[in-house]
Order: structure tokens, then C-alpha cells, then sequence
């Protein structure tokens, strides 16, 4: 199970990975917290009056479609978008908004989620939200609340039959030292790299988080899923922006995998990794043959 914050944070973060586990007969949950429905239109082409007008409805036709192309099964919180508030100083997140909502009122719909379908993983953001929006960080909250309340009965009873997840990660996409890679892979074919100004103005204060991982799974063959689920978020992804400009086959050859860090393991799972499923059964999370 992935937990996410918004329609389209699934295909940027593991989405290869989850698209090869349900290649290998995996059942994979992706949850979104929120409708997105606060997300700006960053496609130009879809920047339309007609568009900003149908916002939540669109946005859940292109997580549908996501979903389909990753081939995940997936489901909605229901929470409402918080925006990310910009400004100085920052105004403040709206009313009944995702990361207002208070930790154990906000916990419980995941913990349903997770007591009917019954992961033995789960992944989820860093403290940091992966990035500090507000809806990220309030993700991570009670990505960690419900892994350890779902397995005990004593907490919310009326979700479900408990279910004790067996090992927890944190998401780690996006770290220098891939970003570094890529960018220095780009520039040595005599290509132009568009992480230059990232990297130029990687905040002193925010180190690496890709020191952290402890999980590399190699799923370079769904690379090309990846990015076809990220198109499916049309009013969110360009197909001219710079997650597409690295050549087929760079990033396969530069950095095969998608990154991790196990921080729960209830199973003996000694670090490094190559699999979020180190130490489980290999017949525990595969569906038997139909």
C-alpha cells in the first residue's frame, strides 16, 4: 500500500516499482488523501476556464486512468485539499482543509483502508513530507498513526478486524545524489540539464535525503509505465517538461532504481535491500495463480 496526498504524487514517487510488483502478481493499493482539488494547472494546454472550473472532477478521471496504466487497485480518503499557502507571511490553510483535521479523526479512514486490505507493506513520505507541503506532512502523520493502530483492537474498533502491517518505508525519489547524477550524465552527451538552478539552489539545511535509503529496487523495465501514468495527470504534467527530456535509456544506464528507507520492519530484514519484501514469505503478498 502507497500512501499519498494528492492525484498524481503516485506516479512520480515508485511508480515503477509498483507497476513491476503488480507485474510479478502483487496486489498494490495506492491511497490518496486528498482530491487535489487545491493543485494549480501546470500543462499549458490545459489552463482552460472549462477545466478550472471541473477541477475535482477532472482530477479524478486522471487518477482513474493513472491507476489503470499502473495497474493498481486505488482509493480515495476523501479529505480536501490544504493548497500549499505561499507568501510572507503565508495566509492561513483554509477551514476543514486535510492538514487541519485533527490526528486521530484523521488516521481513522486509513486505518480502514489497511484492515480490509490487509498490506504487508507500506510506503509513505519522510517527516519532511518529502517536500514541506502541508498536505505531505499531515500524510506522513498518519501514515505512521495507522501502522501502529491497525493492528490493535483496542483502536478504532467500528474499522474493521485488526491487521498488522509488517514493515514501513519512506519514499526517497528525489535525492541529490540521483539528481547530481542525472544532471552530469546530461551534460556529458552535451545535452542541456534542467536541474542546473536545482541544484544551484539546494537549500543549505536540507541535506541529502538519498543518505537515508536503505531499499534500491531495480524496475528500470517500467520506466516507460511510469511516465505514461504521470501523462494520465494531464493538467498536472507537461509532456514538454524536464521529466521527459532525459533520453530513453540515460536514466536506465545512470540510476536503474527507485529508492528507499525501511524505518518499521516487525520482520528480520537486514539492511541493504533490494526488495520491499525482504523477510516476508514469498507466498505471503502474491496472489495465488488463477
Amino acid at each position: 500500500m502507497a500512501v499519498h496526498a494528492h492525484p498524481d504524487d503516485e506516479s512520480s514517487k515508485g511508480a515503477a516499482t509498483m507497476a513491476r510488483y503488480v507485474a510479478e502478481g502483487h496486489d498494490v493499493m495506492v491511497v490518496t488523501c486528498t482530491g487535489g482539488e487545491a493543485g494549480s494547472i501546470l500543462n499549458p494546454a490545459m489552463d482552460r476556464p472549462d477545466v478550472l472550473e471541473n477541477m475535482a472532477e477532472i482530477r479524478r478521471e486522471e487518477m482513474a486512468r493513472a491507476a489503470e496504466i499502473l495497474g493498481v487497485q486505488h482509493r480515495w480518503l476523501g479529505f480536501v485539499d490544504s493548497g500549499l499557502p505561499e507568501g510572507d507571511p503565508k495566509p492561513p490553510l483554509p477551514e476543514g482543509c486535510f492538514a487541519l483535521v485533527p490526528l486521530e479523526e484523521a488516521t481513522e479512514p486509513l486505518v480502514r483502508a489497511i484492515r480490509e486490505f490487509r498490506p504487508h507493506v507500506v510506503v509513505t513520505y519522510d517527516e519532511n513530507g518529502g517536500y514541506p507541503h502541508p498536505d505531505h506532512i499531515k500524510t506522513h502523520e498518519i501514515s505512521m498513526a495507522a501502522f501502529d493502530a491497525a493492528g490493535d483492537p483496542d483502536r478504532y474498533p467500528g474499522a474493521g478486524d485488526p491487521w498488522q502491517p509488517l514493515k514501513l518505508y519512506y519514499s526517497h525519489g528525489f535525492s541529490r545524489a540521483r539528481i547530481v547524477a542525472v544532471h552530469e550524465a546530461l551534460l556529458a552527451t552535451g545535452l542541456e540539464s534542467p536541474y542546473g538552478e536545482m541544484l544551484e539552489n539546494w537549500p543549505a539545511d536540507r541535506g541529502d535525503p538519498g543518505e537515508r535509503v536503505t531499499t534500491r529496487v531495480e524496475c528500470a523495465d517500467y520506466f516507460p509505465v511510469r511516465d505514461e501514468a504521470l501523462k494520465a495527470h494531464a493538467t498536472q504534467i507537461d509532456p514538454t517538461s524536464r521529466w521527459f527530456l532525459v533520453p530513453p535509456g540515460m536514466l536506465r544506464e545512470i540510476w536503474p532504481t527507485e529508492d528507499y528507507e525501511l524505518v518499521r520492519s516487525l520482520v528480520d530484514a537486514p539492511t541493504p535491500e533490494d526488495d520491499l519484501f525482504t523477510g516476508l514469505d514469498a507466498q505471503v503478498a502474491v496472489r495465488p495463480a488463477s
